[in-house]
């Protein structure tokens, strides 16, 4: 299974961007995507390093949403194992 995680862009820098996933900032190459669309202030998809896609700001959030649900549940859903 891949997962793709989505992220806000803080800074792009030739072939890089620097992309915050809730705090933790990473670099991402921005080969894939159509030069000039991957700016500050835009969320994509980030898969093995990666921009794979844009995001527009509501969907990106609604994701980021369900992921913090999912990930405030893991305690309970592991004790019940």
């Amino acid at each position: 299974m891949c997962l793709a995680i989505p992220g806000l862009v803080e800074s792009v820098e030739g072939r890089t961007a620097v992309v915050d996933f809730g705090g933790i900032k990473r670099e991402a190459i921005i080969d894939l995507m159509e030069q000039g669309s991957v700016k500050p202030g835009t969320y994509v998809l980030v898969h093995t390093g990666f921009v794979i896609q844009i995001l527009d700001k509501k969907e990106a959030e609604e994701t980021l949403d369900l992921w913090r649900e999912i990930l405030s549940n893991v305690d309970e859903l592991y004790s019940e194992l």
